[in-house]
């Protein structure tokens, strides 16, 4: 087997287990919540922006499809079980957003050492991409699949009423994303 072959199988396995390593942190921090009505709080939103500040937009994407593709086909690995249904609930459009989340803060980390300031602007960025997704999913499931009135107040009281402490939370995500390359880039040498 040449070297070039040799790297590229190396590399296909790493990041195959960098990804798998994502998806159990996206599983185990769904589980870690707190009970409030319409919306847990989770700390998934974290575990996503780490995978795209981590892995990378593609391969923190990738986590993320895998980890919707496991609870879509029936795994209890959303904060309130699994199977197709869950579209239908209140919370899937955030969990889509997750994807967005990845990709969004891999993407404007950018390729090289991670930089704690682009590192947090990235992450800023990944909290309003998932938002992007779940407040208007959110929106439309209660307003069209449930019937209930007062959509507004329910995506202000249910939604952007968190949005504080998910900034709060990107920002340390982009900490810890920041302290861990130093740790992996220095036991690589």
């Amino acid at each position: 087997m040449s070297d070039i072959n040799r790297k590229n199988k190396q590399f296909s396995a790493k990041g195959l287990a960098e990804c798998a390593l994502f998806v159990v942190l996206m599983i185990v921090t769904s589980y870690i919540r707190i009970p409030i009505p319409y919306v847990p709080l989770t700390f998934q939103t974290v575990t996503a922006i780490l995978a795209g500040l981590l892995l990378g937009p593609k391969r923190g994407v990738c986590s993320m499809f895998i980890y919707i593709f496991m609870g879509l086909m029936g795994l209890p690995v959303f904060s309130g079980g699994g199977g197709f249904s869950y579209v239908l609930k209140l919370t899937f459009g955030y969990i889509l957003g997750f994807a967005a989340a990845a990709f969004t803060a891999g993407a404007l980390q950018g390729e090289g050492a991670l930089c704690l300031r682009r590192s947090i602007i990235a992450a800023l960025f990944a909290v309003a991409a998932n938002y992007l997704i779940g407040v208007p999913y959110f929106a439309m499931i209660w307003k069209f699949y449930m019937n209930m009135d007062g959509v507004w107040q329910s995506v202000l009281l249910n939604n952007l009423l968190y949005l504080p402490k998910d900034l709060l939370l990107a920002c340390l995500a982009a900490i810890v994303a920041e302290r861990a390359a130093k740790v992996l880039r220095s036991r690589a040498r």
